[in-house]
């Protein structure tokens, strides 16, 4: 494979597609803390994107060495990303159905439910690995590059979303961002198993 528009293209294309769910997420967490900063939108979306780029190089490199063991992983993604949303989820929503009312403001995302968003929402890209096989390693990480730019920018966008419906929905965002978080990780279920 060569340095083109279509490799450019693909590789855009493949960060829009790995990107949805961590959008999702951020979208929740720019919901659920709506005070959030510029710095820290940053450093959430680049938290989304670092874990974005690095699953499709391990996929990648499994691919180019241990692929047995990779295959028998496969089966337990959509099991994994369940579980790791659910929780997050369930928390959220149980911690927006405690503090309905305005003085009980539900707190900011922190960086072990962070983390535990990043490898649920990307652990799917795994996979990716199989399919930028054929690329050498300089093309494969410049593909896995992309897909971290693109993957920031909508992160960036769904934190911003979130934030602006969150001030309108004050006291309910919790629990719309735990649910969003849950219908992900049963999303990513379905569509894995089925």
């Amino acid at each position: 494979m060569e340095l083109n528009f279509v490799f450019f293209f693909n590789s855009v294309l493949l960060g829009v597609g790995l990107a949805m769910d961590a959008f999702s997420v951020s979208l929740a967490n720019g919901l659920r803390e709506t005070a959030m900063r510029r710095g820290k939108m940053c450093a959430v979306a680049g938290v989304f994107a670092a874990f974005q780029a690095l699953m499709p190089l391990v996929g990648w490199l499994c691919v180019h060495t241990v692929l047995q063991y990779f295959q028998a992983f496969e089966k337990l993604i959509p099991w994994i990303a369940l579980a790791l949303l659910g929780y997050i989820g369930g928390k959220m929503l149980w911690e927006g159905l405690r503090c309905q009312d305005e003085a009980c403001r539900c707190g900011s995302v922190g960086l072990t439910a962070l983390l535990v968003q990043g490898v649920a929402t990307s652990i799917d890209a795994l996979s990716v690995g199989f399919t930028i096989a054929e690329y050498d390693a300089p093309m494969a990480l410049l593909c896995a590059t992309i897909i971290a730019a693109v993957t920031f920018v909508i992160c960036l966008g769904g934190l911003a979303i979130g934030k602006r419906f969150g001030t309108v929905l004050a006291g309910r965002a919790g629990v719309m961002g735990g649910a969003i978080l849950i219908f992900i990780g049963l999303e990513i279920f379905i569509t894995g198993v089925f």
